[in-house]
Parts: C-alpha cells; structure tokens; sequence
C-alpha cells in the first residue's frame, strides 16, 4: 500500500488532506475540536486503565493465595490490557493532541501490529476465561481438575494464536496503516481488493467469531448447569439469590465483550467488503477507540467482582488496615467470581453459598 495517499483512500471519500504523517489533520478530516476530544478520552483511558490493570497484577504477585490456576488468565488480560493502553492508548493520545501520526511509517506499523496482538490476546483471554469456568463447573470430562499446567497452556495459546493472525500483514497479507483520523494504525479493512478483504475475513471469522462462540457456548452451559442445581434447592433462599447474581454477572460479561468488539468487527467487514461505501473520518474512528475502552471495564468486570480479589485488594490500598477475609475459597467459587460453588453430595449437586 502506499502510505503516502493513506489519508486519502482509507475512506474512500475523496477528502483532500495531507499525508497522516506530514501534519495536522484538522480540518481535511475533522475539526480541531474533534481531535482534542479524542485526545481527552485517550488520556483518560490510559490513565484509567494503567491504574486498574497494574493493582490486578501487583495485588497477585503480594497474595500468594490469588496465584491459582484459574487466576492465570486474569494476570494475563490485565498484562494484554496494560499492551494495548501503552501502544495504543497513551500513542493515540500524543497523536490526537498534535492532529497527525507524528512517530512515522516504521512507527505506525509497529504500532498496528502491536495493538492488533495484544488486543486479540485479551480477547481471547475472555474465551479462554469462560471455557475454564465452563469446565470447572460444568465438569464435561468427568472429574477434571484444572492445574497449573493447563492454565500456562491456556495463556500460551492466547499469544501464539494472536501472532498467527498479526504477523501476516508484516509480510504482505494486507498491512497495517492510518485509520479513521489517521492518529491510530490497524489493519487495513478499508482499502479493498482480494488481498485486504481475504484477511479481514479470516481475522473476523478467527479472531471474534470463533472465541465469541466459545463464550456463548461456555456461559450458556454455565448457567444451565446452576439453574439446573437451583432448581434442586427451591427451599434454600441462598441459592436462588447466588443462581440470579451470576445470571447478572454473566449478561454483563457478555454484553461488555459486544459492545467492545461487535461495532469494531461489524465496521471493518462492512467497510472491507461494501463497494463504494462513503465513511466519515471521525466516524470511523469510533470503533478502534471506543474498543480500547475495553482495558478500564474488563478488570473491573472480570478481577474486581471477585470477592477474594476484592478482599485482597483493600487490604493493599489500606496498607494493611483492612483485614483479609477470613473466608477462603474453593476454585470453583472463584471460577463464578465468589458467588458460590457447585459441589457434589451422592448422586446429586449442591450449591453452596460463600
């Protein structure tokens, strides 16, 4: 591609504006104003986003008791997280504040790459969150017991699945470039062609279908399973309390992986494959930004809700002051977030509030 025209044909409106790497934008694209906004935004979110995602993983390493398997994933979405809100975030910040990529061609690459890896590292590490709940309550192979080995397996996945699907624009299928406001680079969905449109197919299809799927697939079977064993204990108050809290949480869980994920997906497809599509620049933007967001409210949704986590957590801010809760808990309340586990007794279930 060349990158020089980039301002131009990203959109395939005809705007007549510099190069994103020659200067400001403003106002070929969009107003000044519109870039200050996004540069507001940019800098809330990293700051937000560096705060939450470093006590997720400083609270880990202090309290030996959070570095069970099941917790291996949530280190490694705030570790993607804390990726994507240094190159992409904190990057797109200084862009949008001087109106232009100003870090180069070399520079925009690397960044699309990087963001583009550890965004589908985090991503997938939602999937990979939901199978292991999903097989540690659901019990699909019997009596399996998650281990260390298999939460590293997990992690490792999620890093080599990713490269598979970010390298090839390094090396000619499609490429990463200037998108929307031209202060953020990713994959090239709206240049068309055959190249282009192959690769933003597979990357839809691979990359938000496939651990969509699992997700759906994981939390259906969850909540399944618990409205099965609450069924079982009408007369126990607790249950039916614990089985509607993680009904709740398991919407929020999906509906934030939506609204993250499906605008951005949806808008690349529609670009990459629609002939003549006209889209405006700050419109466009909307979707790459708006999908970094997801590293403020992912450790929220998926560690804070965590009563152990939580406990651990206070008592690191109070330095101390707040006392750890006595209670400790078993895997699988930590797989549903500490609402309850689901345990055996004879031939049936039992729910057990903690």
């Amino acid at each position: 591609m060349q990158t020089s025209n980039a301002s131009q044909a990203y959109l395939k409106n005809g705007t007549s504006s510099p190069s994103p790497f020659d200067g400001p934008q403003w106002p070929y694209l969009a107003s000044q104003n519109i870039y200050r906004a996004v540069a507001v935004l940019m800098g809330l979110v990293a700051v937000s986003a560096s705060l939450v995602n470093g006590l997720v993983i400083v609270v880990s390493i202090r309290f030996k008791k959070l570095r069970s398997p099941l917790n291996y994933i949530l280190v490694n979405l705030a570790a993607a997280d804390l990726l994507v809100t240094f190159f992409g975030s904190t990057i797109s910040f200084a862009n949008n504040t001087v109106g232009f990529f100003m870090f180069g061609k070399t520079a925009c690459q690397f960044e699309g790459f990087m963001v583009s890896l550890t965004g589908i590292v985090g991503l997938w590490s939602l999937a990979i969150l939901a199978f292991e709940r999903y097989l540690v309550i659901c019990k699909p192979v019997g009596d399996f017991r998650f281990q260390q080995r298999h939460a590293v397996i997990g992690c490792l996945y999620t890093w080599v699945w990713s490269l598979v699907w970010t390298v090839p624009p390094l090396f000619g299928w499609s490429s990463y470039v200037p998108e929307g406001l031209g202060t953020s680079c990713g994959p090239n969905w709206y240049m068309g062609g055959a190249n282009n449109n192959s690769y933003i197919l597979a990357l839809f299809v691979m990359c938000f279908a496939l651990p969509l799927s699992m997700i759906l697939f994981s939390y259906v079977n969850l909540l399944l399973t618990l409205r099965a064993v609450a069924a079982q204990q009408k007369e126990q108050g607790t249950t039916q309390r614990a089985e509607r809290e993680v009904t709740r949480m398991v919407i929020a869980m999906v509906m934030a992986f939506l609204i993250c994920w499906l605008p951005y997906a949806t808008f690349a497809m529609v670009v990459a494959t629609a002939k003549d599509v006209s889209i405006q620049p700050a419109l466009a933007s909307l979707p790459s930004y708006f999908s970094k967001t997801a590293t403020v409210y992912n450790p929220i949704i998926y560690v804070f809700m965590n009563k152990q986590f939580r406990s651990c957590l206070l008592n690191t801010m109070s330095c101390g002051r707040v006392p750890l809760a006595a209670q400790e808990m078993t895997p699988a309340a930590i797989a549903v977030h500490g609402s309850f586990a689901l345990t055996s007794k004879g031939s049936g279930n039992k729910v057990t509030p903690t």
